[in-house]
């Protein structure tokens, strides 16, 4: 569901434009279900909530579901992959940062797109595949 209802195309924005719009659903969805898996201290929440967004665990979530993807999908996470970033952060790989906003971008294009059901699908895969030794994770 998207919250502001105007159309527009996501095939012609820009992979830095959709991993901006994919960094804030999928900093969304992870609060949510955080929120949603315990009443937690805000502090608390937002430790935990780190863990979950930041470039490493991004990309380990998007490795997992590469084999999942269409072919619009694959191509639509490259080209955010291969995008020109004006810098990588302090303590992240250039590597999984590159894979970090590939998924940011993949995120954004389906949001975009309207497509909710196959967003849930692949961001429900991709929590899946976070060791408990990664993240405190409660039903």
């Amino acid at each position: 569901m998207r919250l502001f209802d105007k159309d527009i195309d996501a095939d012609l924005l820009s992979p830095l434009t959709l991993a901006f719009t994919g960094d804030a659903v999928f900093s969304l969805y992870i609060r949510e279900m955080l929120v949603c898996s315990a009443n937690r201290p805000v502090g608390q929440l937002h430790k935990l909530s780190v863990q979950w967004v930041k470039a490493s665990a991004q990309a380990k979530g998007m490795k997992a579901v590469l084999p999942m993807l269409t072919e619009k999908e694959t191509e639509v996470f490259k080209r955010g992959r291969n995008a020109h970033t004006s810098h990588t952060p302090k303590n992240q790989s250039g590597c999984d940062y590159h894979y970090a906003t590939g998924f940011e971008s993949l995120v954004g294009y389906l949001y975009l797109k309207g497509e909710n059901e196959r967003l849930s699908l692949l961001l429900n895969e991709v929590i899946k595949h976070f060791g408990d030794d990664e993240v405190e994770k409660k039903p």
